[in-house]
């Protein structure tokens, strides 16, 4: 958690709902500009006020959310309403799909590209792997490729003989979605409760392919769909059951949430997002994963010089926005787990952004921004933070990192750590995917068959069921929300989804459980590739590893 006297803010990504008017960048107003839906932030107690202010702009009140306190407008004017002191930030609110005139393609022909919050594994030659053995009795058949799980204690000897966690847990993935019909995913998918908050957009604001030809009526892919495979990796590392299949997660015994916000070409919008976290509040969620950055902007400044009136006053109600449902979902009992973020950068020092806005495509420009802007929901207070470590126990260079920002760290693999045995794809993560994702990738052959070493396909009984290898801080963040849930499993009270812990509590025992690990000596770490970072902080709260390597084991049998 974070806590300093600057901006909140946090490293996924999150992209806003709406169009950006038509040019498509949230410049200023022209003449021509059509009215279009706007997330109006309105300051506590300023409701009236604000509806005023919206009133006196000739703009329409589409839609209200008190428990966040914005409202919906329907303007040409949003720079209008967002200078009356009532106000606090006006962000377009993005169409996330539209159904007229959409063809229904079907599902195996589509699957997005990998999500930009995945750091893609460079080329390399990689050996082909030998056929899946059975693992040793109280793992599953893949389980020896598991190093990750080796490496925080959680295998047969270790967390799983204490602690698996409870069903009464109930861990939401915010993603891209979850493929809940996944043989290693089903036995813990909890479809009663899982919604998918996005609607799927064929094309973007400028015409430009985007999620591709719709797959269901409506253009809203049901509860227990995962178009992208990103979602389904994350909620296999957190919970795929010790089964006799596959892979085991690092609680193989909760229930898994889909809380869909990302759209099946990766991009995450303001409001599904702040929606999955309202909904994950009000069911009685324990924990959520949250393995993305806000959209469009990498990094949210409240006031840049870089950017017009118009831009602030998005970037403001981004801000505000996810600091609301972050607040909203922590005082009500969810731990909030974030992945840091896959650009190699020191967020207490970053200089400038090259890659703000993302959406549409094209739109991005330079700017100099400083340390009040911040990326989330990875920087917001209420928010745990995980960097990534390769399979040596370094700090993964595409990691983000920083004193302040980094909170604990995890296995979230690295193709180029070469200080073990494994070689390739084998430094990743192995995970669960979605076989029509694969098969729509080129990834496998007519029959089934991986074309590749990073798929990896594991046949019981008849029933077969694909993984695959992948690296990011996306792959680290779920095995800390995994900890988390065996920590709730074992010290939650009978509450609103079934138990409830104190996210605080919940952070102290993730912390004082981890594996302390300090700054490498010199703390100048230089990678083979020739790039440097440097490392600040002493052991015990650390920019490259935060409060240490999280630990299943010692969660599993620490006490309160």
């Amino acid at each position: 958690m974070h806590a300093r006297g600057r901006l909140a803010g946090a490293i996924m990504s999150i992209t806003l709902l709406g169009g950006l008017g038509a040019a498509g960048l949230p410049g200023a107003a022209t003449a021509s500009e059509p009215a279009q839906n706007y997330l109006v932030f309105y300051k506590d107690g300023g409701s009236d006020a604000a509806q005023r202010a919206v009133e006196a702009a000739g703009a329409t009140i589409q839609a209200r959310d008190d428990k966040l306190g914005y409202f919906v407008v329907r303007t040409t004017d949003p720079e209008r309403i967002g200078a009356d002191p009532s106000v606090v930030g006006v962000t377009l609110d993005r169409p996330i799909g539209r159904t007229a005139d959409v063809p229904v393609a079907p599902r195996a022909k589509h699957a997005g590209p990998a999500p930009k919050h995945v750091r893609a594994a460079p080329k390399q030659a990689a050996p082909k792997h030998a056929a899946p053995k059975q693992a040793a009795q109280g793992g599953d058949p893949l389980s020896d490729r598991q190093w990750d799980m080796k490496m925080i204690g959680a295998t047969p000897t270790g967390s799983y003989a204490k602690a698996r966690g409870s069903h009464k847990v109930l861990v939401g993935v915010i993603d891209t979605g979850i493929d809940g019909n996944h043989p290693d995913i089903a036995p813990n998918f909890n479809r009663a409760l899982s919604r998918n908050f996005v609607i799927d957009q064929p094309f973007d604001e400028n015409g430009k392919p985007l999620d591709g030809p719709c797959e269901h009526a409506g253009c809203k892919d049901p509860a227990d769909v995962d178009d992208d495979g990103h979602g389904t990796h994350v909620a296999s590392t957190i919970g795929s059951p010790i089964n006799g299949i596959g892979v085991a997660g690092v609680a193989p015994d909760v229930s898994l949430v889909n809380l869909r916000a990302g759209t099946d070409s990766g991009f995450f919008f303001l409001k599904p997002t702040m929606d999955a976290l309202e909904y994950a509040a009000d069911v009685g969620v324990d924990v959520v994963n949250m393995s993305f950055y806000v959209d469009p902007w990498t990094f949210n400044c409240a006031s840049n010089p870089s950017d017009t009136t118009r831009e602030s006053l998005e970037q403001r109600g981004i801000l505000e926005g996810m600091r609301r449902a972050v607040r909203y979902a922590y005082t009500r009992g969810v731990t909030l787990v974030s992945a840091i973020g896959n650009e190699s950068l020191d967020l207490g020092k970053v200089k400038t952004d090259t890659s703000s806005p993302d959406f549409p495509k094209g739109s991005e420009k330079k700017r100099i921004i400083d340390n009040t802007c911040l990326n989330v929901p990875a920087e917001l207070d209420g928010v745990i933070s995980v960097s990534s470590v390769g399979p040596s126990g370094r700090k993964a260079p595409y990691s983000d990192y920083g004193v302040e920002q980094t909170d604990i760290s995890a296995p979230g693999g690295d193709l180029f750590d070469g200080g073990t045995d494994l070689k390739g794809v084998s430094r990743e993560i192995l995970a669960a995917a979605p076989e029509h994702v694969l098969r729509a990738r080129g990834l496998l052959f007519a029959d089934g068959k991986p074309k590749t070493s990073s798929v990896v396909r594991d046949c019981q009984g008849g029933k077969c069921a694909y993984y695959q290898y992948l690296e990011g801080t996306s792959m680290a963040a779920p095995h800390v929300t995994g900890v988390a849930a065996l920590i709730i499993g074992r010290f939650g009270k009978p509450g609103r989804g079934g138990l409830q812990m104190d996210p605080a509590q919940v952070e102290r025992l993730l912390y004082a459980t981890a594996t302390p690990k300090g700054c490498p000596t010199p703390r100048t770490y230089r990678y083979s590739t020739g790039e440097s970072q440097v490392c600040e902080g002493p052991t015990a709260k650390n920019g490259f590893f935060g409060h240490g390597l999280v630990n299943a084991a010692r969660a599993a049998t620490v006490t309160s």
